[in-house]
C-alpha cells in the first residue's frame, strides 16, 4: 500500500504533539560532508550531477541520452512567520511548512512564542534525478538536515550540518534532506537542482512517531 501524497501547506495545529528526537549538529567542513556532498566556493564554477533515466528492462538506455534535462535555478526563501518556519523555492515553484520552533499544537502563525533555536522537523525527501546546491546569497550561516541514501531512513541516521555562510552546500543525488534552515529570521539562497525534480518523501512524524529537533545554534 502506497503512502499518501505529502501535503506541504497546512496549519501547524493539524499536526499532533509528538516526542522529540535530538539531531546532532555538525560543523560543515570538507571532511564532515563527505558522502553527503561537498562545500562549494563558487556556484558559477560548479556542475550539478544529473542522473541518467533508469532502464525499464534489460535493454540499456542509450549512452548520451536520458540525462539531458539539465537543471533549474531560482531563489529559495527561508522565513519564520511566528513559530512556523516556511520555505519557498522559486526553482520548482514550491512552498512548504518546514517545521516549528515549538510543539505544533501550541505554535503561533503570527507571534514568536518560543526561541527560534531549533526546528521541529516533520518531513524529509530526496531527489533521485540529480544533485542540489544551496548557496547563501547574504553570506549568513544556515543549517541543513541530511541523511545518507537508502530508503530505510530512521531518525538515528539524520545529522544536521551547520554552515558558516562563506560557502554553499551541494548534496549528491539520493541524499535525504529538507529545505535550508536560516539561522536568522529570513534568508535567501541560490537553489540549483535537477529539472525533472523527482521527489521521494518520508513523513517522519507518521512513520516514527517523533519530530526531529534540529538545532540552529552551535
Amino acid at each position: 500500500m502506497s503512502a499518501p501524497e505529502p501535503q506541504y501547506i497546512f496549519d501547524a495545529q493539524e499536526k499532533p504533539s509528538l516526542p522529540l528526537f535530538q539531531v546532532p549538529l555538525i560543523e560543515a567542513t570538507d571532511e564532515t560532508v563527505q558522502g553527503y556532498g561537498c562545500l562549494v566556493d563558487d556556484p558559477d564554477a560548479f556542475d550539478i550531477q544529473i542522473v541518467q533515466w533508469p532502464a525499464q528492462g534489460w535493454r540499456p538506455v542509450d549512452a548520451g541520452t536520458g540525462d539531458e534535462a539539465g537543471y533549474v535555478e531560482g531563489v529559495f526563501h527561508g522565513e519564520w512567520t511566528g513559530d512556523v518556519l516556511m520555505g519557498r523555492n522559486e526553482a520548482v515553484n514550491g512552498e512548504y511548512v518546514l517545521g516549528w520552533s515549538t510543539d505544533p499544537q501550541q505554535a503561533s502563525n503570527t507571534l514568536a512564542t518560543a526561541p527560534r533555536d531549533q526546528v521541529l522537523l516533520w518531513h524529509m525527501n530526496y531527489h533521485p534525478d540529480g544533485g542540489q546546491l544551496f548557496y547563501p546569497l547574504e553570506g549568513l550561516p544556515f543549517v541543513v538536515p541530511v541523511a545518507l541514501p537508502g530508503d530505510d531512513l530512521t531518525p538515528e541516521k539524520v545529522v544536521a550540518f551547520w554552515c558558516d555562510g562563506s560557502k554553499g552546500l551541494y548534496i549528491h543525488p539520493n541524499t535525504w534532506h529538507e529545505g535550508i534552515f536560516p539561522v536568522h529570521d529570513r534568508q535567501r539562497f541560490l537553489d540549483r537542482q535537477g529539472r525533472v525534480h523527482a521527489r521521494v518523501s518520508c513523513d517522519i512524524g507518521e512513520e516514527f512517531g517523533v519530530y526531529l529537533s534540529v538545532p540552529l545554534k552551535r
